[in-house]
């Protein structure tokens, strides 16, 4: 493991992950993004296979679905690259870099719709989720100025109304997902973004007909610093929750279970393999690396959607966000990027070993008999 996997821009990202795959034997294939990045430079999502291409069993990883994260994920894939080493029989990696190349290049969440990605996996065909909660803050979280009286007024109004409803319902309505706000924060779209139907035809070029499929979705945001944290969003003690432990063990947690702080109710990258493969057996992590403090999170967030709907985003007002943005989502430190390849390669490594059978050990539950009272030293 060695933390130069990392970059300090979506270029360099793409220029090393394009280069480790090289070497490593693997078959690319670009998807390229219509739009250019701050610097005039082209985008695409990249894609590299290694293993046979009839291999029934897949593992697939994915960076950059919120663009600004990208350079977590695209770090563990170049570093895995550079190791890869022999794969188990009858399997293969399937490896997506930037999934949303517009967001990582341009330091956002969102892709250039403005659509947060992990909530566009919707049936667009049917009514969209209700959030009332969003709509009722929605002009505070971006008012036309973010200082001054104005963004004063608005952050009391907005703590109003979170000590009003409670902590966990106030980040439900920040940030679950919402559908009647272009240009609000964590907007789900008013259809397939680019990057979903990108996504659909990697699917459709790679994934049909295999028996079994392995997916981690590399994230960060949430949770202590450095700490990754392996979410499933599947029905509480399903099959599909039953295969994510036994993939990667007591470590997972299941958000419908209210075990992580995670609050995506649909639309995540997860929904969106279900229903392309009905019928095949798909396990999906996302692996979630904490950085900062929440509150922190949601404060660059405001700033960088302020920035685009009211600002200049190439203008000198912009520096300070998009540093703001990138050390939230990025942090850049030696440690923190250790702690990211150790977690990255070991998930990786379980998942390979599940594809071919192989199951996580676990702790064995204590079984104690029922005193109805307890009993233990009362001094």
């Amino acid at each position: 493991m060695t933390i130069a996997a990392f970059s300090a821009s979506y270029a360099e990202a793409r220029e090393k992950f394009l280069a480790a795959a090289t070497a490593a034997g693997a078959a690319l294939e670009a998807y390229d993004n219509p739009n250019r990045g701050p610097d005039g430079g082209s985008l695409a999502t990249d894609t590299a296979w290694l293993g046979p291409d009839d291999a029934r069993r897949v593992l697939v990883l994915i960076s950059g679905t919120h663009g600004v994260e990208g350079f977590c994920g695209s770090g563990i894939q170049v570093d895995w690259l550079g190791g890869s080493g022999a794969l188990p029989a009858d399997t293969a990696v399937l490896l997506i870099h930037a999934m949303n190349p517009h967001g990582f290049a341009w330091l956002r969440r969102v892709t250039e719709e403005g659509c947060d990605l992990n909530r566009n996996h919707v049936d667009h065909g049917k009514p969209y989720p209700e959030n009332s909660g969003y709509d009722d803050i929605a002009d505070d979280l971006l008012p036309p100025s973010l200082t001054g009286p104005e963004g004063q007024a608005a952050d009391a109004r907005l703590l109003a109304y979170r000590e009003k409803v409670g902590e966990l319902a106030y980040y439900r309505a920040v940030a679950s997902g919402q559908f009647r706000h272009p240009d609000g924060l964590f907007f789900g779209g008013g259809g397939p973004a680019w990057a979903n139907r990108t996504l659909h035809r990697i699917i459709d070029a790679r994934l049909r007909g295999r028996s079994d499929i392995g997916v981690i979705d590399f994230h960060t945001g949430l949770g202590p610093f450095g700490y990754g944290e392996m979410i499933t969003d599947y029905d509480p003690d399903g099959e599909g929750a039953a295969r994510v432990r036994a993939f990667w063990g007591d470590s997972a947690t299941e958000m419908r279970k209210g075990q992580t702080v995670a609050q995506v109710t649909d639309g995540a990258t997860h929904y969106g393999f279900m229903r392309a493969l009905p019928d095949t057996r798909v396990t999906f992590g996302t692996l979630e690396f904490g950085t900062y403090d929440r509150l922190a999170g949601q404060r660059t967030l405001r700033a960088d959607h302020w920035l685009h709907k009211y600002g200049d985003p190439l203008g000198p007002e912009a520096r300070p966000i998009k540093a703001a943005i990138r050390r939230q989502y990025y942090p850049d430190t030696p440690d923190w990027k250790e702690a990211v390849l150790f977690r990255g390669d070991q998930a990786v490594r379980m998942a390979l070993a599940a594809l071919r059978g192989a199951s996580a050990r676990r702790g064995e539950p204590t079984s104690l008999p029922y005193q109805g009272r307890y009993n233990g030293d009362a001094r």
